[in-house]
């Protein structure tokens, strides 16, 4: 299915929610599939991912990125890093209207199109960034930074470790868990959690891990 049918679409995305059991409302369905549109329609110049069949866009980056939202259930201030095309940024967004969500990227090209995804949508509690991460500095500091796929374990905390919140912690999106990445991660961090997801459609291994200072180590 390389031509985008919305109808069919809606009906996968639709049933992928409904299996996970989310609250997403009707009007929050159709933000996700103008922004899965926008993304499609962006593509073919942007580059913003690989996958070019709309299916597979529904099952790799929606439905992959929604089996990460509960997890995001105590979050206020989130910041995506390597934000790329808005996975899961965007659709956290839309998903939690009453979350803050910034994303950075140090493509001008993928910043652009996450500026027009926010317009187009009307997403007020999304702020883009372009620019590296480790030069990033905010007055409000987040609660939870994400990633998805970004970059190996020891790099995401060095490189963002500044400006996460006393009592914050990250959650990254990842395929497989490798041991050898986790056991990288700083001496004062601690993988608190590896959570295996179960992503409708998506015949593949999906996991989050929790990161959280050593010192702040919770129940």
């Amino acid at each position: 299915m390389k031509h985008f049918d919305r109808n069919t679409l809606t009906q996968v995305l639709k049933e992928g929610i409904a299996e996970m059991r989310l609250d997403v409302s009707p009007a929050q369905q159709d933000q996700l599939m103008d922004y899965l549109g926008l993304m499609f329609k962006w593509n073919s110049v942007y580059n913003l991912t690989s996958l070019r069949d709309p299916m597979q866009m529904v099952t790799h980056h929606l439905l992959d990125s929604l089996a990460a939202v509960p997890a995001f259930a105590q979050a206020h201030n989130v910041l995506d890093v390597g934000a790329g095309g808005g996975l899961p940024g965007i659709v956290l967004a839309i998903v939690r209207p009453d979350m803050k969500v910034s994303m950075i990227d140090t493509v001008h090209k993928k910043t652009a199109f996450l500026t027009q995804v926010k317009a187009e949508l009307g997403l007020a509690n999304v702020t883009v960034y372009t620019m590296k991460v480790q030069e990033l500095e905010v007055s409000d500091k987040f609660d939870v930074i994400t990633s998805r796929a970004f970059a190996d374990l020891s790099d995401f905390v060095n490189w963002s470790s500044h400006l996460l919140a006393d009592g914050g912690r990250y959650i990254a999106l990842k395929g497989v868990a490798p041991e050898e990445e986790r056991q990288r991660v700083p001496a004062s961090w601690n993988v608190t959690k590896v959570e295996p997801l179960q992503v409708p459609r998506l015949g593949a291994e999906r996991h989050l891990v929790f990161i959280e200072r050593a010192s702040e180590k919770r129940d």
